[in-house]
């Protein structure tokens, strides 16, 4: 079991930045990845952004590439979103996972196992 929780989010105007945290209550094992979702009102949770634990890998969808950045800090037991170039189609709240991978990265909800609560993030034009 882990405990996830997401910090960071707020009100930002577009163009700006945030960076969300998320605290595991353990260690996160080699074998796992953490991810990063969004769900905007009315719309599906997508994936955004992965970093397999074991070696630092990253993936991210066309959607955010370039724009965000997940990385962890073991020694924390934190993983961040460094969020840039907002725009209001970035509103949504925001949800960090945990799941086995085993190096091969997915956003499939499916692959991770535990849920942080979320952070609302609103950008404004």
């Amino acid at each position: 079991q882990v405990q996830l929780a997401e910090s960071g989010g707020g009100s930002v105007q577009a163009g700006g930045s945030l960076r969300l945290s998320c605290v595991s209550s353990r260690v996160i094992y080699t074998s796992e990845c953490m991810g990063w979702f969004r769900q905007a009102p009315g719309k599906e949770r997508e994936g955004i952004a992965s970093i397999y634990t074991g070696d630092g890998s990253t993936y991210y969808p066309d959607s955010v590439k370039g724009r965000f950045t997940i990385s962890q800090d073991d020694a924390k037991r934190t993983v961040y979103l460094q969020m840039g170039s907002l725009t209001p189609e970035d509103t949504a709240i925001y949800y960090c996972a945990a799941g086995n991978c085993y190096g091969i990265h997915s956003l499939s909800r499916s692959r991770f196992n535990y849920w942080g609560q979320g952070t609302r993030v609103t950008v404004s034009s």
